[in-house]
């Protein structure tokens, strides 16, 4: 009873932290090629250039560092490793606000990197103190907090630098990042739920990897994952221009947001529900469904001639893809023991920083060659792809071990 009440403290917290970094996270990013050109007198190709790699930096140092993050977290707790990702996270951008060249900004990106686990930390925390039957539901409400804070981050991150500045911005969004730090150091009470006796209680990273790679249904998890990041990514650094295409360029700014956020509000609405259904009918199934799904509702973008019949496209993928998150980590949860938790899904979040790489370079080559039309082809064939690949995967999974499922659902 005392480990449920301190689990219901605990969610409530770090929902309210996952809404702070999550928006503190996407607040700098849509002026982030605007505030370059504040850096000197930089010709617009300079610019672009550094905007790409400025941007992208951060990722390349989430890929690396999820997975030494999420062993310390398993090695010496998760609450310790929250803490400091959030203090990192608030004085890289602090001090970008002081910034007086590109290469600084970029050093301080990297530096940022470094610390961008904070999200999936979160999840492996909250996953080890919620029991499996739960863990779609729970997750699915954590992520929540996290879409939320996406969606309101760069709406006031405009405001912010329309009224204060570049510079004063950084330093608001540092004091929110700050506020998420206190949140975990003086709310969060850390425990685990007891694992069945004979249970190890540190894994090696070999032992964690041999984990993975031995459990086809989790590989094939974090390839879907991957391939799904490249197509959630694949038309972001363009959307601008198709809306551009379609509406002109009156309000641009505002009607790109809308279209960014219509997704961001699929997602908030139904993420939850698709983690309560995976818990009662099974995560494989749902994420089946929902990939082969995305994979639909993604093709008719293709076709739009409205604004608005963009938006409502970009509503409807935000409901389908963006249950598959919180689908798959209740999946990592139901499969992998807690005391390797935090390491399996720091592998995870590297995986899905690739995606944010690839996919971003993808959706661009595609476009420069053969136009914007046809980085909604090739998405919503990658995603119908990787639905079959992996319902493929799960038929082979029940033909080689008939009572896995079963197994699972009285693990």
């Amino acid at each position: 009873m005392q480990h449920e009440r301190a689990a219901k403290q605990n969610l409530i917290i770090m929902w309210f932290a996952n809404f702070f970094i999550g928006g503190s996270m996407t607040m700098v990013i849509p002026f982030l090629s605007l505030y370059i050109q504040t850096l000197g007198h930089h010709t617009p190709e300079y610019v672009q250039r550094w905007s790409g790699w400025v941007f992208a930096i951060t990722f390349v140092m989430a890929f690396i560092a999820s997975p030494i993050w999420g062993r310390f977290g398993d090695r010496h707790g998760r609450k310790k490793i929250l803490v400091i990702a959030a203090f990192g996270l608030a004085v890289s951008v602090f001090l970008m606000g002081f910034v007086t060249s590109v290469f600084q900004l970029f050093l301080l990106r990297f530096l940022m990197g470094i610390f961008t686990g904070f999200i999936s930390m979160s999840q492996a925390l909250i996953s080890t103190q919620t029991p499996r039957h739960l863990a779609g539901r729970v997750l699915g409400t954590l992520q929540t907090g996290n879409v939320a804070g996406t969606l309101l981050g760069p709406m006031l991150a405009g405001l912010l630098a329309d009224s204060v500045g570049f510079k004063m911005t950084f330093h608001f969004t540092a004091i929110t990042l700050l506020i998420a730090a206190f949140f975990v150091l003086f709310g969060v009470k850390e425990f685990r739920l007891e694992e069945k006796t004979g249970k190890q209680k540190n894994y090696s990273t070999k032992e964690v990897l041999a984990h993975i790679i031995t459990n086809p249904m989790l590989t094939m998890i974090m390839v879907v994952a991957l391939f799904v990041q490249i197509a959630n990514f694949s038309i972001q650094p363009i959307l601008a221009l198709y809306v551009s295409h379609l509406h002109g360029p009156e309000n641009l700014a505002f009607f790109s947001g809308l279209a960014f956020s219509a997704a961001g509000l699929g997602n908030l609405l139904f993420a939850r529900n698709w983690g309560k259904l995976g818990d009662k009918i099974g995560y494989q199934k749902i994420l089946v469904i929902l990939i082969l799904l995305s994979g639909i509702v993604y093709l008719p973008g293709a076709f739009v001639t409205s604004i608005w019949q963009l938006v409502i496209i970009r509503f409807f993928l935000g409901i389908t893809i963006g249950g598959v998150l919180p689908v798959l980590v209740a999946f990592i949860r139901q499969v992998t023991p807690l005391a390797m938790q935090g390491e399996v899904m720091g592998y995870n979040t590297s995986v899905r920083f690739l995606g944010n790489i690839i996919g971003p370079s993808l959706g661009g080559f595609i476009s420069s060659l053969y136009g914007i039309s046809n980085v909604f082809f090739v998405t919503s064939a990658l995603l119908v792809l990787s639905g079959i690949a992996l319902l493929v995967a799960i038929f082979k999974e029940k033909h080689n071990h008939p009572l896995s499922d079963r197994h699972a659902k009285n693990a």
